[in-house]
């Protein structure tokens, strides 16, 4: 097993080298930061282990950069709830706090190494999915479900709240497919996943020669979702300084591509979301006032899963199907032990963890049966 150890402490990264270097079957190699990481990793390397405070690029950043190409573990000697649930967010296979044993290390290391392992002897099927499903209830969710098929009837803008995690694009599609736009596209765009030099060029769109590798014209978001809904999630995280373009766009329903004096009519219904405290950061102008009320027409607050405990064994079982089915594995079960301890747990990356958890479960078990220890959960957070 080919193992990356991005770490700038270099006392801490000798160690580490030096200590998984007493296992026969690790090959360790070691590089000083996330930058000269991403320089020098390809197709042989297996697992990524990363520290998150860096120079230049931090832990985050660079999970984001390597965008799922690995598996990878973090260790930090920093570690809150925030950095773990944006860990958890980017799919990470474990997170450990700095001092652990090596031992520790090495069983996170086992674990990556078995998954792996027996994913790549079965084939990966594409299982069909229904987005506009929720495979669970609970009173939270009824709630919040009936004010969003109440507010999906009219035009008016929706901000969706909640944490990272709870399904918010699960809720905008519902809207959509619930609104007098269901027949017409849905067209989704996350304002965090896209560099800041890009975000005007992928909403508006851009004229051939607009800039140096705009060889043909293309159409932006806006244009796409035409007649349809527009999702703009991590809507918190949009650059002040294209906060006003967007509000002219919402005002008028005229946009202008990049590199065009030519208007372009556009009629889109716009459902936000974010997981950011959103006034604090008019408080602070970093979001504009006046674009928080043009989007936030109606707000709508999804609970987090640990206030929807009914939803987790039905979300459980169903992912577990699914993962089942996608693997070709023997059918799976989850033990009542397994079953309380996910019931007990407090979920902080709500739905996408509980779905993270339950495909290693499913990978990692020997048996038929999954068991409480198979989930990992006294090891997360």
């Amino acid at each position: 097993m080919k193992i990356a150890i991005v770490e700038d402490d270099i006392n801490m990264r000798k160690s580490l080298e030096i200590a998984l270097g007493d296992y026969d079957d690790f090959e360790v190699k070691t590089f000083r930061n996330a930058k000269e990481a991403l320089k020098k990793l390809d197709e042989s390397y297996d697992l990524v282990i990363s520290d998150i405070t860096m120079p230049g690029m931090n832990g985050i950043e660079f999970v984001e950069e390597l965008n799922g190409r690995y598996d990878v573990i973090i260790i930090t000697g920093n570690a809150t709830l925030g950095r773990a649930i944006e860990s958890i967010r980017l799919g990470v296979s474990d997170f450990l706090t700095k001092p652990f044993e090596v031992e520790t290390l090495v069983e996170a290391i086992r674990r990556s190494q078995k998954v792996q392992a027996r994913v790549k002897k079965r084939v990966k099927k594409d299982v069909p999915t229904n987005n506009s499903m929720f495979y669970g209830t609970s009173e939270a969710l009824e709630k919040t479900l009936n004010l969003a098929y109440k507010a999906a009837k009219s035009d008016a803008s929706i901000l969706l709240l909640g944490e990272s995690g709870v399904g918010k694009e699960l809720f905008a599609k519902t809207i959509h497919n619930n609104s007098p736009r269901k027949d017409k596209p849905f067209v989704a765009i996350n304002m965090a996943a896209i560099p800041e030099n890009l975000i005007e060029s992928e909403l508006f769109g851009f004229e051939k020669g607009a800039f140096t590798d705009a060889f043909e014209a293309k159409m932006g978001k806006f244009e796409a979702a035409n007649g349809g809904t527009l999702f703009l999630d991590e809507i918190a995280e949009m650059p002040f300084h294209l906060q006003a373009k967007l509000l002219r766009a919402l005002q008028e329903k005229v946009i202008y591509r990049l590199g065009s004096t030519k208007g372009v009519s556009v009629d889109v219904r716009i459902v936000a979301a974010t997981n950011a405290d959103i006034k604090t950061k008019m408080q602070n102008q970093e979001f504009r006032e006046d674009l928080y009320y043009r989007i936030a027409t109606i707000p709508i607050h999804i609970p987090p899963l640990r206030e929807r405990k009914d939803e987790i064994i039905p979300i459980a079982q169903k992912c577990l199907e699914d993962i089942v089915e996608k693997y070709d594995f023997n059918p799976k079960a989850f033990s009542e032990e397994a079953k309380e301890k996910m019931i007990e747990y407090h979920w902080p990356g709500n739905i996408r963890e509980l779905i993270a958890v339950v495909e290693r479960a499913a990978i990692l078990s020997d048996g038929d049966t999954i068991s409480e220890n198979d989930l990992f959960l006294d090891a997360r957070i």
